[in-house]
């Protein structure tokens, strides 16, 4: 469901009614769905673009591989307090206002993050700025659903996990190339370089919420809301899919260039290319069940690449506990895993958001939060296996994948919704 514009008092853009359709011109439109892409892809970009750096920085701060990746747990940590935040407050104050506000935190705090002194404070400052990119996170997910419902929802959401993929592919790469030049703490400046960009596209962006549909945020207010979403299970059954799948993901991301380069003994810019290839396969997989979503039911096009998942982390775990694999043994089911996923996730989030127009962004600050909490707890108990062992990874990838897929059929068992997301 789309609607019209109106100009919006004191705001650049414009206001939907929701009584009207909202006319677009196609590049209009385009243009809109590639800046909501890119700020949906601020988690990924603020967790991936350093990561080839992780084990050189753990070098230079005088950190364990754990107390490292906990870097990435407080960034994690961050994304999910500040979509617990932000969408709550976007009901009652629109998207447009909080999510310039966080565009303008995000930078501020990644330069900080470049001048960081020792691992510990880079720890607090990576949580402030997961926290202030939250806002891109669960506002660009709000705003879609405030424009969309049913199958055009769905494919709508695949569309973004096109540039929600191309974050992961390019993010490594760049981070790699940056320290052909510089050490990690460019790779931060780079990261505020980025903020100030998608600052300042995001300056056009229309505001999406009109005023006759906000409800001021308050406490009685946010319990009724949490017990609404609660109650529905289509809406938990597919948050949870996506928040123990997307958790393995966070658990594969974390663990990867440890794996690769000290496991290994491979370069920063090899790992980034073993990156690439697997987020290019999830970008893949995301583009085919946008096509499939036409034919198929989408709770099909969620079940069936859970159990993909599964598969491919028992495959994991089999290579993994082979002493010393060759490292092709472990990448090729890492691949298959990360492109199920791609297919799973936009789906997922489809089936869980279909009937929340009334409450976007309460449903997307929980369906965004709950992964990254998931993450944040669960990335640095895969690193204390050893530098670079494999087998914790393949362990927790295969449990958070069974998790997600067990939840989903039980929780969603008898809602019916389905029907409604397939119109």
């Amino acid at each position: 469901m789309t609607s019209e514009t109106s100009r919006a008092d004191g705001q650049a853009g414009s206001q939907p009614e929701s009584s009207a359709p909202r006319v677009l011109s196609s590049r209009r439109r385009l243009a809109e769905l590639i800046i909501l892409g890119a700020l949906s892809a601020f988690g990924p970009l603020s967790m991936d673009m350093y990561l080839p750096a992780t084990p050189s920085m753990a070098t230079d701060l005088h950190a364990t591989q754990p107390m490292v990746q906990l870097t990435m747990s407080g960034c994690l940590a961050g994304l999910a307090v500040g979509q617990f935040i932000a969408g709550p407050l976007s009901d009652g104050y629109g998207r447009r206002r909080p999510l310039m506000i966080g565009l303008a935190a995000f930078t501020a705090l990644s330069v900080a993050c470049a001048v960081a002194p020792d691992v510990v404070t880079l720890i607090i400052l990576r949580f402030l700025q997961g926290a202030a990119g939250a806002t891109g996170v669960v506002l660009s997910l709000a705003m879609v659903r405030d424009m969309y419902e049913g199958k055009e929802l769905a494919r709508v959401l695949g569309s973004l996990t096109l540039v929600f993929g191309l974050a992961p592919v390019l993010a490594p790469v760049l981070g790699g190339q940056i320290l052909r030049f510089t050490d990690w703490r460019g790779i931060f400046g780079a990261l505020a370089a980025l903020g100030l960009v998608l600052g300042a596209l995001s300056w056009f962006l229309a505001e999406t919420l009109p005023a006759a549909r906000r409800t001021r945020p308050h406490f009685r207010r946010l319990l009724a809301d949490s017990r609404t979403l609660l109650r529905d299970r289509q809406y938990t059954g597919n948050t949870a899919a996506v928040a123990f799948g997307t958790a393995a993901l966070i658990t594969y991301i974390s663990t990867l260039p440890f794996i690769v380069e000290d496991g290994y003994g491979k370069s920063p810019q090899l790992f980034s290319l073993f990156f690439m290839i697997n987020s290019i396969g999830l970008v893949l997989m995301a583009q085919l069940g946008t096509r499939l979503v036409k034919k198929r039911k989408v709770e099909t096009l969620v079940v069936v690449p859970l159990i993909v998942m599964v598969a491919a982390a028992g495959a994991l775990l089999v290579a993994a506990l082979t002493a010393h694999p060759p490292l092709i043994a472990l990448l090729v089911p890492l691949f298959v895993f990360v492109a199920a996923f791609g297919m799973m996730r936009p789906n997922g989030t489809a089936l869980a958001m279909a009937d929340q127009g009334a409450i976007a962004g309460t449903a997307s600050a929980f369906h965004g939060a709950l992964p990254f909490l998931f993450g944040a707890f669960l990335a640095p108990l895969a690193g204390l296996g050893g530098l670079g062992n494999p087998v914790p990874t393949a362990i927790a990838i295969g449990v958070l994948s069974v998790v997600a897929l067990v939840l989903q059929r039980v929780l969603t068992r008898g809602s019916g919704s389905p029907s409604r997301t397939n119109r």
